[in-house]
Formats: structure tokens, C-alpha cells, sequence
């Protein structure tokens, strides 16, 4: 079972690499890595066990952020309408991507970052994104295209920029002018 002390930190040269594509067939040593990258985001936010495992949560992770420089990750993430995003990705890439670009209010965060980060992140309003989606029932991989947009857009791109050796933290910007928030935080009352 992967947990944080299996996960690599910032300034770790592994993390700013290029990981290598994926040779097909899968290895079983791939597809037990993608089950474990999988099981580790659902993991981390089931109450339970974050706290026996001290999990930090997470909604997706790549391989390289555990050591492994090849091109997968896992995404486990419900949108804002609460349809669930669950995929074991092979040797994904963005084959359309939209001019207009958005930002996670509040900015972005990750389990290979450690320190409190002060910025946004500029990421496409919306992507399309093919590749090859592993099933565990099924134990196939299949070919799969997605339009991904909004939240779980940025999810995609902030783990694809993991298989390209980038971290979040290397496009930083206090102010985002021409791009809009992917959502709008709620207001907080004040009954005082």
C-alpha cells in the first residue's frame, strides 16, 4: 500500500524529468502501480484511513511523484455537479485545449509539496485528452478520449504536468488578469 513516506518531495531531480512512455502490453508491475496510484487517492480521503495512515488527501497522482518515471496517473474526483472522475491513466496527452485559460480559486496544492504556496495557477478552461484508461475488473486497457473542463480540467492538467517534470509551483502568478476563476468561492456572512 503507498502512503506519504513512499511520496517524493519538492527539489527531488526525479519530479522536474520526463517520464517515459508506458511500453504495451502493461507489466503486471504497471498495472499493480496503477491499482496502488488509485487506491492511494481513494484512500486519502476516507476518514479512517487518512488517520491511521496519515494520509494527506489527494483527488489524483502521477507516477513520477512515488519514484517512477513513466507516464500514468491515477485521478479519483468528484465535479461540482458530483459526477464521479475515476481513471487509471496510460500515456495520456492534451490533443485540443481551450485559448482561454482559468485558475483554482485559492490555488493549488500537492502531495509532493510541503510548504504553504501563495499564487495561481494558470490552466485551460477546457482540454480534450486521449489515451489509454486501464479497468482493473477487466484488467483491459482501453482507448479513451475526454473533454474535460472547469475543476476537474485542472485536476487532468496539473497531474499531465507531472508526466512533463512540472510542479505547480514553477507557474505561480499573483495576479491571473486575463483568465477567470474555475468557480466562484461562497461567501462567508457576517453576523457581526
Amino acid at each position: 500500500m503507498l502512503t506519504m513516506k513512499d511520496v517524493i518531495r519538492e527539489g527531488h531531480p526525479n519530479l522536474y524529468k520526463v517520464a517515459e512512455p508506458v511500453q504495451l502490453p502493461l507489466s503486471v508491475e504497471n498495472k499493480s502501480l496503477l491499482i496502488e496510484l488509485l487506491n492511494y487517492v481513494k484512500n486519502s480521503i476516507d476518514d479512517e484511513m487518512a488517520d491511521n495512515e496519515d494520509f494527506r488527501p489527494s483527488v489524483g497522482i502521477a507516477a513520477p511523484q512515488v519514484n517512477v518515471l513513466k507516464r500514468m496517473f491515477a485521478i479519483h474526483v468528484h465535479d461540482l455537479e458530483g459526477t464521479l472522475y475515476s481513471y487509471m491513466m496510460v500515456n495520456p496527452v492534451i490533443t485540443e485545449r481551450s485559448p482561454s485559460l482559468i485558475y483554482l480559486p485559492g490555488g493549488e496544492g500537492c502531495l509532493s509539496v510541503d510548504r504553504v504556496t501563495e499564487g495561481l495557477t494558470p490552466r485551460n478552461e477546457w482540454i480534450t485528452l486521449e489515451g489509454l484508461r486501464y479497468i482493473e475488473e477487466t484488467d483491459t486497457l482501453s482507448p479513451i478520449k475526454l473533454h474535460l473542463e472547469g475543476y476537474v480540467g485542472i485536476v487532468f492538467q496539473h497531474e499531465l504536468d507531472h508526466l512533463n517534470g512540472i510542479l505547480y509551483t514553477q507557474k505561480l502568478f499573483l495576479e491571473l488578469p486575463s483568465a477567470k476563476p474555475a468557480f466562484e468561492l461562497p461567501q462567508v456572512e457576517n453576523d457581526g
